[in-house]
């Protein structure tokens, strides 16, 4: 997915905006809340929850830092591996209004 938000991810959070519009593999926009960020291995996790209702699922993508500060890129994880010890880190840690098992 690329990232078509006009602010970088720390501006984000710091207005309280967890709100990004991605367009995925076919050309579609998908918006979706940032429900928390997640540090592992060394590399950095958005878990965000879709605003499509008909989806009641998490996606966990990763963040790539761009060259330009203000655009990070968000990349899809195939390491279904990687993606469950990722999640398992971030529902340890989460403490808002989702319940997730």
């Amino acid at each position: 997915m690329a990232d078509k938000n006009s602010k970088p991810l720390d501006e984000l959070k710091e207005d309280n905006e967890n709100y990004i519009t991605l367009t995925d593999e076919e050309g579609n926009d998908v918006s979706f809340e940032i429900i928390d960020t997640v540090e592992y291995d060394d590399r950095l996790f958005a878990v965000m929850i879709p605003f499509d209702e008909d989806d009641d699922g998490v996606v966990i993508l990763e963040i790539i830092p761009a060259e330009e500060p203000e655009f990070d890129d968000f990349v899809s994880v195939d390491d279904d591996e990687l993606l469950e010890a990722v999640f398992e880190k971030f529902k340890e840690n989460y403490d808002g209004p989702y319940e997730f098992e």
